[in-house]
């Protein structure tokens, strides 16, 4: 008797290690479909039952990066690479041991987006607001690591009249042909144009409707408009990013509502152009879905999130939309987007929506957290 309860007693605690273990989970595959009713599988490609992630970025050799932002009190590493299927923090743990109350210079204070180039570099973005506040001690920056030598390349920090303590840095898009980077402001609205190679930058963009959440969009990933704790909508304004392959169109939204927009980056790039020229220049281009991030494939194609159907969509260079696939459990609230060289799309599921700031402070999750990929090529 007491050998089978001492065999119970350890299968209990492998079973136990294993739930929290996430390199120990099996990959999973669902099967949907997609507007013409074809099956589209969707491929578990990580998992964490722990934390909740927003980011991901693949590079060569299909090396795997995911970002966990410092929005809730469990946070353990900001950055990691996935390897056999565990989360290792990157590119060290030094960068990744932040604490409240440190400085938080050369450390990951609160990571929302992680981007790879073409060029062989990762771009981390620390908006540096925890818990969604203000900028926590000027600490907000971009990160290049050099993926070839896992060190950081150089840190990119902003003025104050760039990106102030209101200002939540959220997402990139990084132009290596002309040396320029992308960022949206989520908080307020707005674009950073980021001079990669001289470290200028400049803030636009911030008056125009184009980066504000539409007032009369009612934006309900849970079937009824999402509230937040003081019972106001939740608005996000400038969120999702995308340059076209050519490096000419700049396509940016706001996360709450339908409209798309572009820019051409010719005019972005040249610092001496007015605000009001800007605004004069922006172009809509109509109504679609809600998104979080977005991403163009080499062909021009545009991949936004349905976060409102848990799907995915597909735009064509011409402005037609095509649902690729959805799916209620496996794709609960779609966030960022990167593209592999064997013609994957891979797709964090962060499930926002279920994130205690909606529901009184209750956190309902349907853990794991996961990232996904879809065949799209």
């Amino acid at each position: 008797m007491k050998t089978y309860i001492e065999i119970g007693i350890v299968l209990i605690a492998v079973f136990t290690i294993s739930c929290n273990n996430p390199s120990s989970k099996k990959q999973i595959n669902a099967v949907s479909s997609d507007d013409a009713g074809n099956e589209v599988k969707i491929e578990q490609v990580f998992a964490d039952s722990t934390y909740q992630l927003t980011g991901v970025a693949v590079a060569e050799d299909n090396r795997l990066f995911v970002n966990y932002p410092y929005w809730l009190e469990k946070h353990k590493y900001s950055v990691v690479e996935v390897i056999k299927g565990r989360p290792i923090p990157y590119p060290d743990a030094e960068w990744n041991s932040f604490k409240k109350g440190e400085d938080g210079q050369n450390k990951f204070v609160c990571v929302q987006a992680v981007v790879t180039d073409d060029k062989g570099f990762l771009w981390v973005v620390d908006a540096a607001g925890i818990g969604l506040g203000k900028v926590y001690n000027k600490n907000n920056k971009i990160v290049k690591i050099n993926l070839k030598t896992n060190q950081i390349e150089q840190i990119y920090r902003f003025p104050e009249n760039v990106a102030g303590e209101n200002v939540y840095l959220n997402d990139i898009r990084v132009d290596t042909v002309n040396g320029f980077a992308y960022i949206t402001n989520s908080n307020t609205g707005g674009i950073i144009i980021l001079n990669t190679k001289t470290g200028s930058s400049k803030f636009v963009l911030g008056d125009s409707p184009a980066v504000k959440s539409d007032p009369a969009y009612h934006f309900s990933p849970l079937g009824k408009e999402l509230l937040k704790g003081d019972g106001t909508p939740l608005k996000v304004n400038s969120d999702g990013i995308a340059l076209t392959p050519d490096k000419k169109w700049l396509y940016f939204k706001a996360l709450t509502d339908d409209n798309l927009y572009r820019i051409k980056t010719e005019l972005l790039r040249q610092f001496d152009i007015s605000d009001e020229i800007l605004n004069k220049n922006v172009e809509s281009l109509g109504k679609f879905t809600t998104t979080d991030g977005m991403i163009f494939d080499k062909k021009g194609n545009l991949y936004f999130g349905d976060l409102e159907k848990n799907s995915i969509v597909k735009i064509t260079p011409d402005l037609k939309m095509q649902t690729i696939v959805q799916n209620d459990n496996e794709l609960i609230w779609p966030d960022s987007y990167s593209i592999s060289e064997d013609g994957y799309l891979y797709v964090s599921v962060s499930q926002i929506q279920n994130s205690p700031w909606f529901h009184q402070e209750k956190e309902l999750f349907k853990k794991p957290f996961k990232v996904v990929k879809i065949k799209i090529n």
